[in-house]
């Protein structure tokens, strides 16, 4: 059981400290945050991506998944055409601000502490998992990002790799990326009728272009018979002009522990 089930007051005095610790070390700190929005787009887009809406998550209530996209639709009016100026920091939560229930913001899906609960706001992962990827994808410098420390539900019609998405929790676990470059980058999203949409665009065309790859993933069992999900995440950074491989890095290492049955044939065998 987690530390809010236990100790619940404990839990959400220590949630309003890391909060108030956020607030004040952003506003000491002088971060150049990217918030002007713009009524037209840049013209060239480098990336595009979209993520299903609603989709199976093991036995949920699927009036989640209908509270999730209201939430959404509050959520990407904060991010849609922002412009991150040369230098200039994206906060996902500087610009979706708090979501509570007075701003109309659902009780959804959440994961914390380890498990899988409901809250308000619940669901804005998923545009966090979208602005993540699109910023993998782009020259845009992650400075801020958290792994979902567990696995909560199988793949259903997954598209990405495993562990490439971000957590986020009002305020202090925020995904956060730099514009490094000498150009405008701006960030569309919205919600259509299935799909959570995004692009990010600029006045010209990047020198390079950015893929991401999945290596080694597995599943092993831990010596107490728990199944954990490994892999690694890699970018290639490829010349635009000429189609020469210009960088490979890794982005990250998952090893996460799963929360539902794996099929033993997936198992690949002890965790080392």
């Amino acid at each position: 059981m987690s530390l809010s089930g236990i100790h619940p007051v404990v839990y959400e005095a220590r949630v309003a400290q890391l909060r108030t610790g956020r607030r004040i070390r952003d506003r000491l700190g002088g971060v150049p945050f990217a918030r002007r929005q713009v009524a037209a787009d840049l013209p060239w887009v480098g990336i595009r991506h979209a993520s299903l809406l609603r989709r199976r998550l093991g036995t949920t209530d699927p009036a989640l998944q209908e509270a999730k996209i209201v939430n959404l639709h509050l959520a990407v009016r904060g991010l849609d055409r922002v412009v991150i100026e040369p230098g200039q920091v994206l906060s996902f939560w500087e610009r979706v601000g708090a979501p509570s229930a007075a701003r109309g913001f659902m009780d959804g899906l959440v994961l914390v502490a380890g498990e899988v609960a409901t809250g308000t706001g619940g669901g804005l992962c998923q545009l966090a998992n979208l602005v993540y990827w699109m910023a993998l994808h782009s020259p845009l410098q992650v400075v801020e990002h958290h792994h979902h420390g567990f696995d909560p539900f199988p793949d259903d019609g997954r598209v990405l790799p495993f562990g490439s998405g971000a957590s986020v929790f009002y305020n202090y676990v925020d995904l956060r990326v730099r514009n490094a470059t000498d150009r405008p980058i701006e960030v569309r999203a919205w919600v259509g009728a299935t799909q959570l949409r995004g692009e990010l665009r600029s006045d010209g065309a990047w020198p390079l272009a950015y893929h991401v790859e999945e290596r080694d993933h597995r599943f092993v069992r831990d010596p107490d018979g728990r199944v954990r999900r490994r892999n690694e995440l890699w970018r290639r950074s490829v010349d635009r002009r000429t189609g020469v491989l210009a960088a490979t890095e890794p982005i990250a290492v998952n090893d996460s522990l799963v929360r539902y049955a794996v099929p033993a044939a997936l198992i690949s065998g002890m965790h080392g």
